[in-house]
């Protein structure tokens, strides 16, 4: 099963997005470079969101990511994931930045295969504020195969 095939039956959707003002996934020779997502949580890791609400953030801004860089390519297929960031809005004592952006990670895995095409490169980090206040902003890099 192909990850455009893998995505529609996991019921993610990629409806057409209209230009803003800032180009949400740019082709460079090969490559799609992605903007920041961020989730629709709101929200600090450490101050009343848990790691399973920060999950599930970071997992919405992979399928945002999806859906940008099925609008710029025309599919899912042919990629693969090269580099994730991962930002986490914060406290200083939170220290499980990782296990937040496992939710973005884990759906790649699922998409692309974890030790195949999905197997990418990562940095979870912490922030003491991201915009809107956002719980969770993720950014990934692709490479176009074919």
């Amino acid at each position: 099963m192909t990850p455009q095939e893998k995505a529609e039956q996991l019921g993610l959707t990629f409806a057409k997005q209209e230009p803003g003002y800032l180009n949400l996934c740019a082709k460079s020779g090969n490559l799609l470079f992605t903007s920041g997502h961020v989730s629709d949580l709101k929200g600090k890791l450490g101050a009343g969101t848990t790691v399973e609400q920060g999950y599930q953030a970071a997992r919405d801004c992979c399928v945002k990511i999806l859906r940008s860089v099925y609008n710029a390519h025309g599919t899912l297929n042919g990629l693969k994931v090269i580099k994730l960031l991962g930002c986490v809005n914060s406290t200083l004592e939170f220290n499980e930045q990782h296990l937040v952006i496992n939710g973005a990670s884990d759906l790649l895995h699922e998409l692309y295969g974890k030790t195949g095409d999905g197997f990418h490169a990562r940095s979870a980090l912490g922030f003491a504020q991201l915009p809107t206040g956002a719980a969770v902003e993720v950014e990934v890099i692709f490479e176009i195969k074919s």
